[in-house]
């Protein structure tokens, strides 16, 4: 009798408040599950661009966020945020994906989704409606690497 393994995936998700410290809380939690799954091929990349997605959800919302980090059977790992605002920006629409301009080099942001394009080996977005009547109100932003 044969014994057949299950692939290695996993899902880890964390409840992010408003709060100016979400970065910082999102960067740790992250480091440490990637340590402790031996996954530190992508920690550098995932670490920076999650830390991007949830400053911005940070900036340009009033609640909280939710970050979901989930190990695919072929390799990959996903990083999903959903925030409250249901506006997808550039580079998550619909295809064409639009690109990001560069920032400028005197300019204090601008640079977080510019990095998703340059380091993610894909990614997406969708609104889920903009919670007057939705239940689900906000939207969903994703990033893959790896694999």
């Amino acid at each position: 009798m044969r014994t057949v393994s299950p692939p290695d995936t996993w899902t880890y998700a964390l409840r992010l408040p408003h709060d100016p410290r979400a970065a910082r809380v999102a960067r740790v939690t992250v480091r440490s599950v990637l340590d402790s799954h031996g996954r530190s091929e992508v920690l550098d990349a995932v670490e920076l661009l999650t830390s991007e997605l949830v400053t911005n959800a940070y900036r340009h919302t009033n609640g909280p966020a939710s970050l979901r980090l989930t190990a695919l059977d072929d390799g990959r790992l996903r990083v999903g945020l959903w925030d409250s605002h249901p506006r997808v920006p550039a580079p998550f629409g619909s295809p064409p994906r639009d690109r990001v301009p560069l920032a400028p080099v005197d300019g204090e942001g601008g640079r977080g989704l510019r990095l998703v394009q340059e380091y993610a080996d894909c990614w997406g977005g969708r609104s889920l409606g903009d919670g007057m009547l939705d239940r689900g109100a906000g939207k969903l932003l994703w990033f893959e690497v790896g694999g």
